[in-house]
């Protein structure tokens, strides 16, 4: 996965030979694998039963069951089934001293108190090594169709959006992406995707009532699957283009996110659903420049992927808060010499 390598050490362990699946009860929407399994892998077995676990953000066709976790990866299908907070359930982690330690379990509810395997979830491999992740599966839906609207001006798209999000559908997914990406993706101006799952009836009625928008092109089977992931892989293919290419996500409330998306000068998208954009940049200075200004309008934001080894004064983490502080207490706690992936987290742990 892009971003920047932690600093060098003396001992690297490695998670590569942990590929088994160690329990899997499809009747009761649970598994628990090893970490070093590859999530395409997981992905193929489940779908013998009809199952998924909907974590297929950027990068997922290269990385593990435990990168996904501790990158804490999502996906446009975010708003309906959640990111990896929400759907796992239990881990097991290596600590410094060599301890095998346990969170979680294997049924859905049976947290109490503290559950350490969330602060695990997006720490990059800094607090503790991941060694197996228990997850709560999610029954793939009998039927999916993705509509594409298209518009000649952000707010345009996003008055689509405030309506799709407001109205009696219950999209899985609600991404907009700007006319630079578009081109990419085969389509024009700013496309609004909403992809409905589930019962073939409801998705049908879904379809007609969507009318209210406009005239959607409606995409199902492959062409479907084709879309989705193509804009999946729009960041490994911008990265793969440029050398020095660097992907930008910022958060930001539901009413600015328009905002954000136009202010984007090259490619770029939003979860529209979820408040996140990701924009393009060959040039680090540019990606910095952006990211300074949405700083400046209050929206939250790093430098997500890039090169393994940053430009000299490139901050990928300009503002990471008032609970910084929480967070390298957190770190003393789990690693007081700062032996684990030092620098991995956007170079500031």
């Amino acid at each position: 996965m892009a971003g920047p390598l932690a600093a060098p050490a003396e001992i690297r362990v490695s998670t590569a030979r942990m590929r088994r699946i160690l329990s899997y009860e499809p009747a009761d929407l649970t598994v628990s694998v090893e970490a070093g399994l590859p999530f395409t892998e997981l992905s193929r077995e489940l779908a013998r039963n009809n199952q998924m676990i909907p974590l297929e953000g950027p990068f997922c066709e290269d990385s593990t069951v435990g990168g996904i976790v501790a990158a804490n990866i999502s996906e446009s299908r975010r708003r309906l089934y959640g990111s990896a907070r929400d759907l796992v359930i239990g881990m097991t982690f290596a600590t410094l001293e060599g301890k095998l330690a346990q969170t979680g379990g294997m049924v859905v509810k049976n947290v109490a108190g503290l559950d350490i395997g969330k602060l695990l979830i997006g720490s990059f491999g800094t607090l503790a090594a991941i060694a197996s992740v228990n997850f709560k599966l999610v029954p793939r839906p009998a039927d999916s169709r993705t509509l594409l609207f298209s518009f000649v001006d952000a707010k345009s798209a996003f008055e689509a959006r405030d309506a799709l999000i407001r109205g009696v559908w219950n999209p899985a997914a609600v991404d907009i992406v700007n006319p630079v990406l578009a081109v990419q993706l085969g389509v024009k101006g700013f496309v609004l995707a909403a992809q409905f799952a589930g019962n073939s009836a409801v998705i049908e009625r879904s379809v007609r009532d969507m009318a209210t928008i406009g005239e959607g092109r409606a995409l199902a089977g492959d062409d479907e699957q084709r879309f989705w992931m193509s804009l999946r892989q729009a960041a490994p293919r911008h990265l793969e283009k440029f050398r020095d290419g660097l992907v930008v996500k910022i958060s930001t409330k539901l009413s600015q996110c328009g905002d954000a998306l136009e202010s984007v000068e090259g490619a770029g998208y939003a979860h529209a659903a979820n408040g996140i954009v990701r924009a393009f940049f060959s040039r680090a200075d540019a990606a910095s420049r952006w990211l300074e200004l949405s700083l400046k309008k209050g929206w939250k934001g790093v430098i997500e992927f890039g090169p393994e080894v940053p430009q000299p004064g490139l901050d990928l983490w300009p503002a990471p808060g008032v609970d910084f502080e929480i967070m390298k207490k957190i770190k003393q706690m789990f690693d007081p010499e700062g032996l684990l992936n030092r620098g991995r987290l956007y170079s500031r742990i």
